[in-house]
């Protein structure tokens, strides 16, 4: 017999192997995806090098070191890494104050080694607790700082500098760029990228995009050479040369290629100082980075932080030793990196690759590419990251995701990438302690046989910052009243919240004649000291499995309900799916007169009962081969039959009887009163109330007869000791429940 296999395992099977690639399983798309990152990268680290005041080779030696050594280290499949922009006014500063380029790449080799100890000692733990909220904020400002720097070269401005990442200066110089761009404008670069963002845009309905492994970001650097060219010989006017193209520095020695750092300068306590100030910012910006590009990655595989700690900080003492600029995993490199389609970490080492092949022979044919053609590229990932549908999806989610995102946005815009996310923290952690202050706990009325009483439900951890909430809701309470403290679901509570429901129970609720019952809660939360203030839970540690103890398990707890000591179960759907998934412990036949919940009466979980119901508490053919069902196929171990104290379909048929009326619901009296036991004299001379109990007492005896003689199955199973079967009544006046013994076929007895 062939079976099928089951479609989730297919699709799971199906997403691990695609996940779970090695490093040259898909050359197809990370070769393009590296060449298209490379071309966006490559004006990156000139620019960002010029930014710093920097030699511009330095931006180079740092993409390369970024592409090359840290892409191999890292475990990240599409983070890229290189020159950080949000170091950029750090290095600016450290160059001046230190005196020299040579004395400032000694403290970019102390940051790198302080970097490697942050990773050995595992302090990247940190980006695991940065909320949604703030890196969706920080994705969203590079996005539009991508848009508001690109600008300028997608219009081909006349301007000197190559600011191609962010710098919090834009909004500044805006006025002064605004007058500029009338007499600055170049036809040609206009052209340019409107052709250019017109192929992106429809690229899809191109037939370009049928090629296999033909990014349209490479199309768009080759159009936007060859549009040039076309320029140069037939619109001279519009041709770009100069400060529009691509310019990199001409390598004529090795000397002139490299830089060393200044060890002498090693006792100097500035050099240390910037040292430890790179190693936080860089790994900082590296940790969101990481955690950012893992958010746009469509597997959404997870980098491990501390390996990317260790790969950055050896990058960074590469850097150091040769010349470079500060390196980071960079968020703009890393969406493109996405965007193009990457599927391993052997894109960035192909574009590592080629940043150095360009530095060493490709000059002359990189330097042909035009700056708006990046531009439009750049302009298309910033609109991605920063698109009206993220701010409409952040803002439907709710007030306390919404404004973190958009504080870390606007942070970042007006600052610098490190306080705007430290800015958007804030924010959030304010909602984070106004949530923890509101809501301590859950707070419900019920009613029992008592009376009133409050249940107090302690959440999940109760910290010092509860304080205040938990206490005014206590010393509010009205005189006389009744509450119960449930912490049964509460894995930790704060000394001094305990120490407040001590002094509560003690002094404040006897004062005003509070009555208190405090359940669940520990003295200290010590694993090797767990005294409970007041032991109300159920006496089964593990899950009740025998009849027996299934019988004790109900028991129990219809007690905890007689005494007001119910477990709460606040759930939602998924939840009690959740819930529902094991096998019920018991079948539960009640009249349909009794219509209390069996999970309250009895204190059980979510799918622990199997109700079943019979008019009189009398089963027929139907009920007994439903109950047989319930336990073979459901897996139920105990049957147990249960009446109810004022049975008023009995009552009314009892009482039509008596009068000589005939009734539909004689029925329902007629086997008790053929039985004998039920003469005429005590029908006319007892109490009708009390007749009514026991004819409903009488019935569940007379349906456990029934099931045991019309149901092999389960007459079977019942004398092995596999399934029990017993019978329960519930006076409605009290809330208390009255079990039988089990049956015991065995000796013809009960257990």
């Amino acid at each position: 017999m062939n079976k099928k296999r089951p479609i989730n395992k297919v699709f799971d099977k199906r997403n691990v192997a695609n996940i779970r690639r090695t490093i040259f399983s898909r050359p197809g798309k990370d070769i393009p995806a590296g060449i298209v990152v490379f071309l966006v990268a490559l004006p990156l680290c000139l620019g960002i090098a010029l930014a710093c005041g920097a030699p511009l080779i330095s931006g180079l030696i740092s993409g390369i070191i970024g592409g090359i050594v840290v892409g191999c280290i890292s475990q990240s499949d599409v983070s890229v890494s290189g020159p950080a922009a949000s170091l950029s006014a750090v290095v600016l500063v450290a160059i001046q104050q230190l005196g020299s380029f040579e004395v400032f790449l000694l403290a970019l080799l102390i940051g790198g080694v302080l970097q490697l100890l942050l990773g050995i000692l595992k302090a990247g733990l940190i980006a695991d607790y940065m909320p949604t909220s703030i890196i969706k904020g920080l994705l969203a400002a590079i996005g539009l700082i991508l848009i508001i720097s690109q600008i300028p070269y997608a219009l081909g401005i006349k301007q000197d500098g190559l600011y191609l990442d962010y710098a919090p200066n834009y909004f500044m110089e805006l006025p002064e760029m605004l007058l500029s761009l009338l007499g600055s404008l170049s036809p040609g670069a206009i052209i340019l990228s409107v052709i250019s963002l017109l192929l992106l845009i429809f690229w899809e309905k191109t037939f370009l995009s049928k090629i296999k492994n033909l990014p349209s970001f490479l199309v768009v650097v080759i159009l936007g050479v060859i549009v040039n060219q076309l320029f140069k010989f037939f619109i001279p006017s519009f041709y770009l040369e100069g400060i529009h193209l691509v310019n990199i520095p001409k390598i004529e020695s090795l000397s002139s290629f490299l830089t060393f750092p200044d060890f002498t300068a090693i006792a100097n306590i500035q050099v240390w100082t910037y040292g430890l100030t790179i190693a936080l910012i860089a790994s900082i910006a590296s940790l969101l980075a990481i955690e950012a590009a893992d958010n746009l990655d469509p597997h959404k595989r997870r980098s491990p932080p501390n390996r990317e700690l260790v790969a950055q900080g050896i990058g960074n003492i590469l850097a150091g030793l040769i010349g470079g600029i500060p390196i980071t995993s960079v968020i703009v490199r890393s969406s493109v990196n996405i965007q193009a389609g990457a599927e391993t970490k052997f894109s960035t080492i192909t574009h590592g690759i080629l940043l150095l092949l360009s530095v060493l022979f490709l000059s002359s044919i990189i330097n042909l590419i035009p700056l708006a053609s990046l531009a439009v590229l750049l302009l298309v990932v910033g609109y991605k990251l920063a698109s009206i549908s993220i701010f409409r999806s952040m803002y439907l989610k709710g007030w306390d995701q919404f404004i973190p995102f958009v504080v870390t946005t606007i942070g970042i815009l007006l600052t610098d990438v490190l306080l705007g996310v430290l800015i958007g923290t804030a924010s959030s952690l304010f909602f984070l302690l106004r949530g923890n202050f509101y809501n301590p706990f859950y707070m419900e009325s019920t009613k029992s046989q008592k009376g009133k009483t409050t249940r107090l439900e302690l959440s999940n951890e109760v910290s010092f910052l509860n304080k205040p909430a938990i206490k005014r809701t206590l010393w509010n309470l009205p005189k006389h009243s009744e509450i119960i403290i449930d912490a049964t679901f509460t894995t930790y509570v704060e000394p001094d919240v305990v120490e407040i429901l001590h002094d509560f129970q003690d002094t404040f609720a006897r004062e005003n004649n509070i009555n208190v019952k405090i359940t669940g809660l520990k003295e200290k939360y010590n694993p090797k000291s767990q005294v409970p203030l007041v032991n109300s839970q159920p006496k089964f540690i593990k899950d009740p499995s025998t009849p027996k103890e299934i019988l004790e398990y109900l028991v129990d707890g219809n007690q905890r309900y007689v005494d007001g000591n119910l477990v709460s179960r606040r759930l939602r759907n998924k939840e009690l799916m959740d819930f529902i998934k094991g096998a019920p412990l018991a079948a539960i036949l009640n009249c349909i007169d009794m219509r209390e919940p069996l999970n309250m009466l009895l204190n059980t979980g979510i799918g622990d009962l199997i109700p079943l119901r019979a008019a009189g508490n009398l089963v027929g053919e139907h009920l007994i081969h439903s109950l047989e069902i319930a336990c073979r196929k459901q897996g139920a171990r105990l049957i147990l039959l249960m009446g109810n104290s004022g049975n008023s379909f009995i009552k009314e048929a009892l009482e039509n009887y008596l009068q000589g009326n005939d009734s539909y619901l004689k029925p329902l009296l007629e086997p008790a009163l053929s039985s004998g036991t039920f003469s005429q004299e005590r029908l006319k001379n007892e109490d009708l109330d009390d007749l009514v109990n026991e004819i409903t007492l009488w019935n569940l005896e007379e349906s456990k007869t029934r099931i045991l003689r019309q149901n092999p199955y389960i007459s079977d199973q019942v004398s092995q000791g596999k399934l029990g079967l017993c019978s329960a009544f519930f006076d409605r006046r009290t809330g208390k429940v009255e079990f039988s013994s089990l049956v015991n076929l065995a000796t013809k007895e009960v257990l």
